[in-house]
């Protein structure tokens, strides 16, 4: 590589070492994950009974006060994946017959939550939704939209979208994200703390928004709001290459670097000082007839991390000063029974101070539990045992592109698991001294993704950073719970604001 592209790589806040590194993985690929089994109910996956989490409902709101509790939203993509198909309608001929999907859209106009908003438009433009659909004009309905002079909701984020529809208001995603704040998410001083991982060119916009529900919402509700910010970081961008693995050039020359997915998320994470951590996507969410479901889980996911926390804490405590056959045994009921975890297979045969040590070494990292919903087809990574370098069981979430479906076997597994994740996690990443941990310690760099795309008409190969809730959390230790379905409502196209969940 010669030294204007080392140039261009230092630029960018990477080092030549990682980019290195990245090459030899476009070069060579990443290993699949070994997995062993699917995780269930009874093997892998909790399920709490209606007397726990009743228990939590009591207990948490307490404890939850007592810390720094936070809720992290990835909301930095762009919406316009939801308009793919009115956006090919725009491109056509306007004739509905040709898309089943803009003629569902155009049907159901007065259902979306933002049919005001596009009447107003069209009516400063010289229109009205009446008026086109009178003249069947279709795409002035479209267009305006999707259009910058129009709602410009084809370059918004979907954070910044009209979802649901109340008697006196409309609300955003980010709003509906305020609410459920206050249900299961005060802490310490009353306060509410949101987190947004947003785009740059969308920030500000973001904060007019939240500028508008902040105040009013602390009024009503007798809390108060820290809403902070964060951009996915320029230097967990990857390199992108040609076919020959080669780097791509733009026809400047310069390199082309591509966002790695909503893995590059793990360092903002990492910058972020809390007890509790909920992670929740953008555009999970419903109206208030259906939140109960989501806040009553979320409080007993929430009470459960504290309270495995404390044994956790606990038992580390102990094998600090001592590896006794009693302190041992705790140790090794809260990885059995509070954990789910599974031992090294040399465990036994191992001495006092090796046991202790190598639980110490197992307890002494981040917590996470995971929401498990039942499989109903939609797309979302799986849960599984999978095995680890020292022999023992760990759980994961394995996409499928991590999975070897070559091998028969491998597929089988894949093929047999009952539940997936619907990005519904709770985090602890402190230890038990209250220091934070160092998050990017315990990213596993052998998960990561090789996909083929293309631009400019040239085709080329992008790498993706292990997954958040995947490889970038392999090294947690890692608790599954089911939840109900209920509480998975996200929202791929604009059509599914239609579905009876967001109406």
């Amino acid at each position: 590589m010669n030294s204007q592209l080392e140039k261009q790589i230092v630029e960018q806040g990477m080092s030549l070492k990682n980019v290195k590194e990245q090459i030899h993985n476009f070069k060579n690929g990443f290993p699949f994950l070994p997995i062993v089994s699917a995780a269930k109910i009874g093997d892998g996956i909790k399920v709490l009974s209606a007397a726990e989490i009743q228990a939590f409902q009591e207990i948490y709101p307490a404890k939850a006060a007592q810390i720094e509790v936070v809720k992290f939203v990835p909301a930095s993509g762009a919406a316009s994946r939801m308009f793919k198909d009115l956006f090919a309608f725009l491109d056509g001929d306007g004739d509905l017959s040709n898309s089943t999907f803009t003629q569902k859209f155009i049907d159901k106009l007065s259902n979306f939550a933002f049919y005001s908003d596009l009447d107003d438009v069209l009516k400063q433009n010289g229109s009205s939704i009446k008026e086109a659909l009178e003249k069947k004009d279709y795409k002035t309905i479209v267009g305006g939209l999707l259009n910058e002079d129009g709602l410009a909701y084809g370059v918004l984020p979907k954070g910044l979208l009209k979802f649901h529809h109340y008697e006196d208001h409309d609300r955003t995603p980010t709003y509906e994200h305020f609410i459920e704040g206050i249900q299961y998410a005060v802490g310490k001083d009353n306060f509410v703390r949101l987190h947004f991982t947003v785009s740059p060119e969308h920030e500000s916009k973001f904060k007019e928004e939240v500028l508008k529900i902040k105040r009013p919402l602390e009024k009503e509700f007798n809390v108060k709001f820290e809403v902070t910010y964060s951009q996915q970081k320029k230097s967990t961008d990857t390199i992108a290459v040609n076919m020959d693995n080669t780097p791509f050039l733009e026809e400047d020359g310069s390199i082309l670097f591509r966002p790695a997915g909503h893995g590059a998320l793990l360092e903002n994470l990492n910058e972020i000082d809390g007890d509790l951590i909920f992670i929740k996507n953008i555009d999970n969410v419903v109206p208030d007839r259906l939140k109960e479901e989501t806040k009553k889980y979320k409080i007993a996911v929430g009470g459960l991390l504290l309270e495995i926390q404390e044994k956790v804490f606990d038992a580390l405590e102990r094998l600090e000063n001592s590896y006794s056959e009693a302190d041992l045994k705790f140790a090794e009921t809260v990885i059995a029974q509070d954990l789910d975890g599974k031992l090294r297979e040399d465990y036994q045969s191992l001495e006092a101070k090796e046991k202790g040590k190598y639980l110490f070494q197992k307890l002494n990292r981040p917590i996470r539990i995971c929401g498990m919903v039942k499989n109903t087809g939609e797309p979302g990574g799986g849960p599984f045992w999978v095995k680890e370098d020292d022999g023992s069981l760990t759980l994961q979430i394995a996409e499928t592109a991590q999975i070897n479906l070559d091998d028969e076997a491998q597929k089988e597994i894949m093929q047999s698991s009952t539940h997936f994740n619907p990005v519904d996690l709770v985090c602890s990443i402190k230890d038990y001294k209250g220091k934070k941990f160092d998050l990017l310690a315990f990213r596993d760099m052998r998960t990561g993704f090789v996909t083929e795309k293309s631009k400019g008409g040239r085709d080329l190969k992008a790498q993706e950073l292990p997954g958040l809730w995947n490889g970038a959390m392999a090294g947690w230790n890692t608790v599954f719970v089911e939840v109900p379905l209920i509480t998975f409502n996200p929202v791929k196209t604009v059509n599914d604001l239609l579905r009876d969940e967001h109406q």
